[in-house]
Order: structure tokens, then sequence, then C-alpha cells
């Protein structure tokens, strides 16, 4: 029996703010669509946070059994600049200041994107599209919200009727808000007089003359607006009507309620039955921001070469520590934070490494049956990883008692217990085993020690040329090199 026959799910749904169970429109399969990122710039750790979140959703959705389509999008249509609906276009903007070709610095991000969480050992999606492979796609959304009086067009551009919707429908359904109380997002701006209303939005903008990503439309040589790709390609590849619509709970309001507002104008109905949304990550107490300095790349926790930390930390390290808060909690990243982590992460993986060592016996005196539960309930309960991670400390805790023969399991419990460890630690929570690259290799790190210390000989001897060299090696081999008050260390990448 499939063992999503077995299992019951609950999620919260911040449709309704509740948990619900969750039961998928088709039996035996689940449609998820997660908002992808706009490529104009390096993934934050926020970012990664959130799509690892969502990671381990379709993990554990595949663990049960189900025939999962995971679609995740690429904005490479840079909305615009502070998500309104006049201004300049982010990736446009980019590729100006940079003298690129706007595809050019969607090329640069979206491989940086996809090695960034290779490195954090993602599953990759059933599918990515790209908004720009979708403007067909979203130009017939429009003609249809059209024809159904819920839009209208002025001077090139097409605007979403905001009030005339809410006549029928509630604009506010997802975020709480109240449609006299959106006056908010309506600065001054150039083009605010083409509205009928503060709080519509741009489906179609007409492209001004310096506007460098256009595309021919009924209306105008011009460009998406931002909440439209994400309605065009989650219901080309997961239909009309679907699970699952995630992303980071920055995106609830404007976003993902424009989005109801465009999939209920075109259809009569809601596109989604549960809406899913991750919490924010910040660093040591503070959001995180470039312009205040509060920041931090993902791959410099990988190489340590970061104000904020002391060493550097294995990808599995960093993925363990942001799988040990819930998804939708606040989690906030500290040196100390992960230094904690890091312990716990080897603790696990030392003892799952001491399974081989034990020999089954003739009784059962652990009850595996109700731990194996315990594990699946974390998962159920609207996919709680650090409850999960809780029984696998359990699970530790068993491994110990089996090693000093406190305990014994017969080899079918023991079968069960080993393959559910295993499971859940690498399968579900995508962890990795990395502890023989960095930390118990001991050639490899006499070798590289070795290296440092003729490299520290030539810095004395000014002999500069030979420094580099080594450290531009080694980094070629990706063993990157970090040198502060403490002397030198290495991380591998």
């Amino acid at each position: 029996m499939l063992l999503y026959k077995t299992q019951t799910i609950k999620i919260y749904n911040s449709l309704s703010g509740e948990k619900e169970i969750f039961t998928p429109i088709h039996e035996g399969n689940v449609g998820m669509y997660v908002c992808g990122p706009t490529v104009y710039s390096n993934v934050h750790l926020g970012n990664v946070r959130t799509f690892m979140s969502f990671d381990v959703i379709f993990r554990y959705f595949l663990h049960l059994g189900y025939k999962t389509r995971y679609v995740r999008n690429i904005t490479d249509v840079g909305h615009i600049v502070d998500d309104v609906d006049d201004g300049e276009d982010k990736i446009a903007k980019k590729a100006r200041i940079e003298q690129l070709e706007p595809m050019e610095v969607v090329q640069q991000y979206t491989v940086d994107f996809h090695d960034i969480l290779n490195l954090f050992n993602f599953l990759p999606p059933s599918i990515e599209p790209t908004a720009t492979g979708h403007i067909i796609e979203q130009i017939e959304i429009v003609k249809k919200i059209i024809d159904k009086g819920l839009a209208y067009e002025v001077n090139g551009s097409v605007y979403f009727d905001v009030v005339k919707y809410n006549k029928t429908n509630n604009y506010g359904i997802l975020s709480g808000r109240n449609i006299d109380e959106m006056l908010s997002n309506t600065r001054d701006l150039d083009g605010q007089g083409d509205k009928k209303n503060a709080q519509d939005f741009a489906l179609w903008k007409k492209a001004e003359p310096q506007h460098i990503m256009r595309w021919p439309s009924p209306w105008s040589d011009g460009f998406p607006g931002w909440h439209l790709e994400c309605t065009a390609m989650s219901t080309k590849y997961l239909g009309n009507h679907f699970d699952i619509h995630g992303g980071g709970m920055d995106l609830k309001f404007p976003h993902h309620e424009c989005e109801i507002a465009q999939n209920q104008a075109c259809t009569g109905h809601t596109p989604v039955n549960y809406w899913m949304h991750a919490n924010m990550l910040t660093l040591n107490g503070k959001k995180m921001s470039k312009s205040t300095g509060n920041n931090i790349l993902p791959r410099e926790i990988i190489t340590g070469e970061s104000e904020f930390l002391s060493k550097a930390f294995s990808p599995s390290v960093a993925r363990f520590f942001m799988l040990q808060a819930h998804y939708r909690s606040n989690l906030d990243f500290t040196n100390e934070a992960i230094l904690a982590a890091e312990k716990g992460f080897y603790r696990l993986t030392e003892a799952l490494d001491r399974l081989d060592e034990i020999k089954p016996g003739d009784t059962s005196t652990l009850d595996i049956l109700s731990w194996k539960q315990s594990c699946y309930d974390a998962m159920n309960d609207d996919f709680n990883s650090p409850i999960l991670i809780a029984q696998l400390f359990e699970g530790v805790r068993f491994i110990n008692l089996l090693k000093d023969n406190s305990a014994t399991l017969t080899a079918g419990d023991f079968k069960i217990f080993e393959t559910l460890m295993r499971s859940f630690t690498f399968d579900v929570l995508g962890l990795k085993d990395e502890k023989n690259i960095g930390n118990n290799n001991e050639k490899l790190e006499g070798v590289v020690h070795m290296l440092i210390s003729m490299r520290n000989e030539a810095r004395a001897n000014k002999d500069f040329a030979m420094s580099d060299q080594i450290r531009d090696q080694l980094i070629a081999l990706g063993i990157q090199l970090k040198d502060g008050k403490d002397g030198t260390n290495f991380s591998i990448q």
C-alpha cells in the first residue's frame, strides 16, 4: 500500500488561517506552484530558506508516494522597482548599470540561483518555466479579463479594475485587507492618473521609448504586469484549479492577492485550495539588508568569508540549521546558532554511521512502530521539520542504547528503524553526511595544511606570486582559504 494512503497531512492554509486536512484534487497526485526568483541579483539567504521549505514539502510528498508536479518559475521579465506599476524594470536597470543585454543579466543570475540550490542539495522542480517564455499566455489572459469587463485599456496599458471586481468578489480574501483601506500602495506616481481607481494594478504596461524589454500586444508594444506571469504559468501546467500555491510571506499581498483576483476573473472560481507562506530569516535579530550591511550571502556560509561568521560551515550544516525552525516561524541566523546546529548535525550523522555496527537480537525492547508514527506525525502536522528532528534524536538515543547492548531489536524491527532513520534524514530533510569531506578526512586535511604552511612561508618571504598561485590552485579544486586573526582555515565547496 502506498504510504500516502496511511498518513493524513494537515496544512496551515493562509486563506482560512487554519490547519486543514490535505485532500488533493486528484487522488494520489499533487500539483504545487511556488513563486521563484526574479533573476537580477544573487539569490539571498532568505530566498534559500523559503525554497528549502518547499523543497522539504516536495520531498515528503514524494516519500509518501504522491505523483507530484512541482512548478517553480523564473521571473526573467524584471517587474518594476518596488513592485509598483510605474518606474524602471529591475532587470533592465541592472542591464543598464552593467552595460549588458537584459538576457545576459538573466542568464548570469539564473545560473547563480541553480548553483546555490544545487550546493544546498535541492531537488529540481518538475517544471521551471520562465515569464518570457509565456508572453502569449499572459496576453490571452488579459484578453479574457477585458472580455469579462474587469479590466480596461488606457493609453496602451491595461489595468485590472479592483473596485468593480470587489462588487461580486472579495479582493482581500487572502491578506485580510479591506479595499477601502488599501490606499497605502498608491503613491503619487507618473501614470497613476491612467487608473480609474488607485487600487487597480497593471496587467499590461505600454513600454516607454527607453524601456528595453518589450513585446507586441493588441494594446501596445509593452510588457506584462508582475502578477500576471504566475497566473499564466501556474494554470498552464497545473490547471485552472490546483492543490498548493506557495511563496514567501512577503508575497501574500499584493502578489498572491492579485493572482487570486486574476484567476477568479478568468475562470469564475478560486485557483488554489491551499495557500502556503514561509516566514522571514533575520540576521543577528535584524532584517537582512544590503544597504545597511546586515547581510550574508549563501556562499559566504560555505567559504566562511563573512564578518558575521567565526568559521566556514558545510551546506548540510546550514540546511540543518534552517530546518530546526518551522517554515512558518521567524528564524534568526547568528554565528552561535549555526555553531550549535553544527554540533547537532554531526551528532546525528555520527550516530547513523554506528548503525552498521549494530547486530539484531532475538527480541525488541524498543517500540519502533510508535517511534515511526511519531516521525510521520511530525511531518503530517504542517511539515513540522523541528519536531521531526527531535524524533530523529530520539532515534540517536535508540542507537546509543543498541550499541551499548542496553536495548535490542529483532532483525525486522531493526530494518524498519534503520531505513526510516536514513530516509527521513537524507531523503526527506535532504541532508548529506559531509563529515568525511570537511572534518574526518585526515589525509586531505594534512595535505591542505601543508600547502597553507608553504603559502605562509611564501608570504613571509614576500613571494606573493607563489602565495597567490597556491591559493588560486586550491580554489580551482574547490578548497577555499580564509585568513583570520587566528591563522588560515579552509572549507570545501
